[in-house]
């Protein structure tokens, strides 16, 4: 009777860690395998959407102050890039500024008379020397080109120092002492400044913008 007792108690306790067993072995690989699959799948989704895809505000998010500068438009596309890592390098040591910022907005004007959809230029806000500026872009063989740069109100930038910005490039020389100057009474210090940061938005359109070309 106490060998029988033995021998079931035995088979009993057998069969309890078969199955605590199989349980680990169920368990254990596919949890982390599960999470790590999930994580990637959704940074590699967020990453696809944010960099690939513009953003379309509605016509209240555009600036006053980009309507104003392009009035033959009668709507805008807002478009929402990253500068590449190539161009804030040439960025960087085209202007002996820093980039802080990777984050580019751009805004498209389109004219909708006629009955077609034509884009009627582009614009860029920017802010420097303690000043916010609206660059106007045309496009001529693929490369965006400075119409013209616009001071909000209330700015202390002559017109005589933004003109010298007309019909500049990334090809065309932009450099403070030599293709521009503080015309107009403008201090020094605040030239070099703006003309920095036009130089670099006119680097990261073309890069974002622009068509390829040799030079």
């Amino acid at each position: 009777m106490n060998k029988f007792f033995t021998l079931a108690l035995l088979a009993m306790f057998a069969a309890f860690f078969a199955a605590c067993a199989g349980s680990n072995n169920t368990n254990a690989p596919n949890a982390p395998t599960t999470t790590v699959n999930t994580n990637q799948l959704t940074n590699t989704a967020s990453t696809t959407n944010t960099n690939a895809n513009a953003a379309h505000p509605a016509d209240g998010d555009i600036p006053a102050s980009v309507r104003a500068a392009l009035p033959e438009a009668q709507t805008f596309s807002m478009q929402h890039k990253d500068i590449p890592a190539g161009t804030v390098s040439e960025i960087e040591r085209a202007t002996g500024a820093r980039v802080t910022d990777r984050d580019h907005h751009a805004y498209l004007a389109f004219s909708t008379q006629g009955g077609g959809r034509r884009q009627v230029g582009a614009a860029t806000v920017i802010n420097a020397g303690g000043q916010e500026l609206v660059i106007v872009y045309d496009s001529r063989d693929g490369m965006p080109v400075i119409r013209e740069v616009r001071a909000n109100a209330g700015s202390n930038l002559p017109g005589a120092f933004l003109d010298q910005f007309k019909r500049k490039d990334h090809d065309t020389p932009i450099t403070f002492g030599n293709d521009i100057r503080a015309a107009g009474g403008v201090e020094e210090a605040t030239a070099r400044q703006v003309t920095a940061a036009i130089k670099g938005d006119v680097l990261a359109m073309q890069a974002l913008y622009g068509s390829s070309h040799t030079h």
